[in-house]
């Protein structure tokens, strides 16, 4: 898939019936006190009120729903995550009947563990990082004869591009969007949205200074690992880059901005003090490079995506507890 070969407004249209047929709508509001703190207009995209706390579950949705009416759907599927793409194929099996085996890396967030146990999933601990969870998750979906879920795929974007759809629609003067990178299924779906639309905001993606590897392919223009360092971002905590999203990310981004740790700490710090939201740490990202660059964007109208909300109740608290 490239730039030219995105989901089309009439893909993204017919993923929204399929993705309102079990929730409505996330709402964006334009929070007073984060207004006064980011020094402008600002929208913020509540995906963390989705049914599985994040924006995930659009994709995988409109994936199963894909795949049921191609007559493909699979007995058994596999994939690998670091939470909320596991919950998203976790909750769209279910739906379907499907068996559904997650891999997720040791050390994982054990209450995204527990989410994913609870939706019926079978889930196997494998592997230092996303990227070993991923290839062995590619390894027994072959030695199994299950379907492999990618973590990036055509559907996947038109899915999650719903709510893009949603905020763009709903606020059609926004100037700026931030949205976080992990593997990349959400800034692609931020740049189908907005050539489906015609819109004319610029697309900044954000990256955790702890997992370079989209920063670093886009100026390599070619896929270059980088290793994760991020104890807060877990969500964005990718090795390599997907060649697919990274040339699709090449033409429609307007730029890359990189935050730390401590800047996503205070990220999740200053949301729940102004919105009374729990944010993840790739769900505070985009927030924190807002106000990273809050001196240039006077005068602009922002729009920044939470993007999930599940964190482990002790990060959170000692996220809270710091200074």
């Amino acid at each position: 898939m490239i730039a030219s070969a995105l989901p089309t407004l009439a893909e993204i249209e017919a993923a929204a019936r399929v993705v309102r047929q079990v929730f409505q709508p996330t709402p964006q509001y334009r929070w007073p006190l984060a207004e006064q703190r980011l020094g402008t207009r600002c929208w913020i995209k509540h995906e963390n009120h989705t049914p599985v706390g994040a924006f995930k579950i659009r994709g995988g949705l409109y994936h199963f729903h894909r795949l049921a009416t191609q007559g493909r759907l699979p007995r058994h599927v596999v994939s690998a995550t670091r939470g909320n793409h596991g919950q998203s194929i976790g909750w769209a099996a279910r739906t379907y009947g499907v068996r559904c085996t997650i891999v997720v890396p040791h050390g994982n967030s054990m209450e995204k563990n527990a989410a994913m146990r609870a939706l019926g999933v079978d889930l196997v601990e494998q592997g230092d990082d996303f990227q070993a969870s991923r290839e062995y998750a590619q390894a027994l979906a072959e030695a199994t004869g299950a379907y492999m879920v990618p973590s990036f795929h055509r559907d996947l974007v038109a899915g999650v591009a719903t709510y893009w759809h949603e905020l763009l629609q709903a606020a059609p003067e926004v100037d700026v969007i931030y949205v976080p990178i992990g593997l990349g299924s959400g800034a692609c779906a931020a740049i189908a949205a907005r050539q489906a639309l015609g819109h004319r905001a610029r697309i900044v993606g954000v990256i955790s200074a702890h997992a370079t590897t989209y920063a670093d392919s886009l100026a390599a223009a070619r896929v270059v690992d980088a290793a994760v360092h991020t104890r807060l971002a877990d969500g964005m905590a990718c090795r390599r880059a997907d060649p697919e999203a990274l040339a699709i990310l090449a033409h429609g981004l307007d730029r890359v901005v990189q935050v730390s740790d401590e800047a996503v700490a205070e990220g999740i710090r200053t949301l729940y003090h102004d919105t009374h939201n729990v944010a993840e740490g790739a769900g505070a990202a985009a927030w924190a490079a807002a106000l990273q660059e809050r001196e240039q964007l006077r005068g602009q109208t922002v729009a920044v995506v939470l993007s999930g909300g599940n964190i482990d109740a002790s990060m959170f608290a000692d996220v809270l507890n710091r200074r």
